[in-house]
């Protein structure tokens, strides 16, 4: 989709800062792996820009300090459904 590295990271970073998207979120918006979004944000992006990786940094850790409470409402949802 992108044969541009440095401008696919970019892209990805903005938008995960734009709207406080997971990992999976922006990895379904941009149709790439996981694994390939975080190292982008975690690795690539200090390169690219130092800046923008500190501002995807509070995103990811933010995201990190919620997942338990995202996966408590996953969890009750499907319960809920099955009744």
């Amino acid at each position: 989709m992108y044969n541009d590295i440095e401008e696919r990271v970019k892209k990805v970073a903005a938008y995960m800062i734009e709207t406080g998207s997971t990992v999976r979120q922006v990895a379904k918006v941009f149709n790439i792996s996981k694994s390939t979004i975080h190292k982008d944000i975690s690795q690539r992006l200090e390169e690219i820009n130092p800046m923008l990786a500190q501002e995807a940094r509070k995103v990811l850790d933010k995201n990190k300090e919620e997942r338990h409470i995202r996966g408590g409402m996953a969890t009750k949802l499907k319960y809920e459904a099955k009744k």
